[in-house]
């Protein structure tokens, strides 16, 4: 029986440097049984954040906690439950998927092989296709379905849906959504496409040049910001302490805003709930340099 986890990550003071990257010191909890949207530009950190929270790189200092344990102490543990997806070539080319998969699936306590095959034939993999024959997007949808076969808690997903085709990339939103369905199982899910995130995502995280920027759930992030349209001269005389970042157009001015239900806006202003899109867009355009308590 798995015991009951509050928080399914928990990362303290993290901290890593990788040549002339540093990713730090950041600090953050996700409660388990949701959908978490990673997002940031190229070069953010977000594969780097995904790699320590596999225990593919150690941490300089800090602490990270996944399920419940730690690496130093859980390692074995730890890793039976976490399924992965990444960018990253880890199988052996010259052996099919199922041999592959029974391989790998030895290291874990519940791999079914049965299951592996039924997603196969889900995906439209062939078991003895040879693993250096996939595209990319067939390798990802062959790492997602052996990462399903031995039923992990928690997910982890790096960019795994931007080289599937449209009907997949439904089915696999879809899967997703069906993963967590009981509460006692969750998936981080790095990503550049923003608008599938709007669809399932129940946390955001949003990091820039490695350090963690946002870290809210959806409910709390879609009430705290305000994209205002307007007339430039109207949208300059908005407190400039709310203002984060202002955009002017040919026809109108744009600006993200930090939303106070108690202040009186102009009336000729319109405000509108931003995109998830929306938000990443103008924090990335904002003035450089400025330190902004998002």
């Amino acid at each position: 029986m798995r015991r009951e986890i509050e928080n399914v990550i928990e990362v303290k003071q993290l901290s890593k440097k990788l040549g002339s990257f540093t990713l730090g010191e950041m600090s953050f909890e996700l409660p388990m049984g949701y959908i978490i949207g990673l997002i940031g530009e190229n070069g953010a950190g977000k594969t780097t954040l995904l790699h320590l929270l596999l225990g593919l790189y150690q941490p300089d200092s800090g602490q990270v906690n996944v399920l419940g344990e730690n690496y130093a102490d859980r390692e074995a543990d730890i890793r039976q439950e976490i399924g992965w997806v990444l960018q990253e070539r880890l199988f052996a080319d010259n052996d099919s998927l199922l041999e592959n998969a029974d391989v790998y699936g030895a290291y874990y306590e519940n791999y079914d092989r049965e299951l592996l095959m039924a997603y196969l034939e889900e995906f439209g993999l062939s078991p003895q296709k040879k693993y250096r024959k996939l595209s990319k997007g067939e390798e990802l949808k062959f790492q997602f379905a052996f990462a399903l076969s031995h039923k992990p808690r928690l997910l982890l997903l790096d960019e795994a849906t931007g080289n599937f085709d449209p009907k997949f990339r439904e089915r696999f939103l879809v899967y997703i959504k069906e993963f967590i369905k009981d509460g006692d199982r969750s998936v981080l899910l790095a990503t550049h496409l923003t608008q599938e995130l709007e669809q399932i995502a129940d946390y955001i995280l949003y990091m820039e040049k490695g350090r963690l920027l946002l870290n809210y759930d959806i409910e709390t992030l879609r009430s705290r910001y305000r994209v205002v349209t307007g007339e430039d001269y109207k949208l300059k005389l908005l407190p400039k302490d709310k203002v984060i970042c202002m955009e002017k157009g040919k026809l109108s001015t744009r600006a993200l805003i930090r939303y106070r239900r108690h202040f009186t806006y102009d009336k000729e202003l319109t405000l509108t709930v931003p995109t998830i899109e929306e938000i990443m867009y103008f924090i990335t355009k904002r003035e450089r340099g400025w330190e902004y308590e998002f």
